[in-house]
């Protein structure tokens, strides 16, 4: 395989707040916004000891924007480079089996003036500002006011301007935002998508952005837990198999052959660890230490599903 330039980054979804679209392996946990502060903390300095320098949050991640800015502000490292986003915010109030939608999305001018008042005490550290789940139903991108803004935002402070996607058509809302101009110069410069072993449909539109030199970061390689055996998806009975094969032969835990797989497959610019502790933080790092086959890759590439099908399984995840 051709080295790869892949960094592992670290996404605090599941570290900035007690509940999240994930399969945890620990249900225990105490989660306090105390115990979450002082795990994150431990787990942002873990990583940066690990070598990761970059690190993505949002203002929906319940209290993960606070937790890095006040890391980013203590520890002062010099090479750190951190990415957020606007566009949904948290109103589970860290309130526990919180019955209704944890985050709200709102695509509008108003909503990006506001967080981007918050956001920009990241500054000067943050690199990356990111549209948070982009899609056609929103309406952001033939929004000239939000598009217009972000522009100025870019121009003002040399930001990398971004879109995060979700859902079935991915590389539809990619492709459409590849082609958007402002004062003729492309807007987007970075695109956080997700891609893994299941869901793998954006792949030729991805390989088109590396192509035009687009900061390309990996999310959800873990399919939200769903790579590691599980008894609820018995559908995945073969891909359970190959992984736990390859994990064997490579002396590695399966989420570093799935975040592996994203390093050979893809070669993006990032691939996020959504790691909730220091112990999962060291087996995503894992990753890093081996390289897959040409054969180990089209054995991967043969676990991918079908996209509505990827995409309606996850809807139904709880919120734990």
């Amino acid at each position: 395989m051709k080295k790869s330039n892949t960094k592992i980054g670290l996404g605090l979804a599941a570290l900035g707040r007690p509940e999240y679209i994930n399969i945890r392996e620990d249900e225990s946990i105490d989660k306090t916004e105390v115990a979450f502060k002082q795990n994150t903390l431990s787990v942002l300095d873990e990583a940066y000891t690990l070598g990761i320098r970059y690190f993505d949050t949002a203002p929906s991640y319940g209290k993960g924007e606070a937790f890095l800015q006040e890391w980013n502000d203590t520890r002062k490292h010099k090479d750190a480079v951190l990415g957020t986003k606007w566009g949904y915010t948290y109103v589970a109030n860290w309130e526990l089996g919180y019955s209704g939608k944890h985050e709200i999305k709102e695509h509008s001018l108003a909503k990006l003036q506001e967080q981007w008042e918050e956001s920009k005490a990241l500054m000067p550290k943050l690199k990356y500002y990111q549209v948070h789940s982009t899609t056609f139903e929103s309406g952001i991108l033939e929004n000239e006011a939000v598009l217009n803004q972000l522009h100025q935002i870019k121009k003002a402070t040399g930001l990398k301007i971004g879109i995060t996607t979700s859902g079935e058509n991915q590389k539809e809302v990619i492709e459409s935002a590849l082609s958007i101009k402002v004062e003729n110069k492309s807007l987007f410069d970075s695109f956080q998508v997700t891609f893994n072993v299941f869901e793998q449909d954006a792949f030729e539109i991805l390989k088109t952005a590396l192509s035009q030199e687009k900061v390309i970061i990996i999310k959800e390689a873990l399919a939200n837990g769903r790579v590691f055996i599980n008894e609820k998806f018995k559908h995945y009975k073969k891909a359970y198999q190959v992984l736990n094969q390859l994990a064997k032969k490579y002396q590695v835990g399966v989420d570093a052959i799935a975040l592996r797989f994203v390093i050979d497959n893809l070669q993006p610019t990032y691939v996020l660890s959504g790691a909730s502790n220091i112990i999962q933080l060291k087996e995503n790092m894992k990753a890093l230490d081996f390289s897959f086959s040409e054969n180990d890759i089209l054995l991967l590439k043969s676990l991918k599903v079908s996209v509505k099908d990827y995409w309606e399984e996850r809807s139904e995840l709880s919120w734990n």
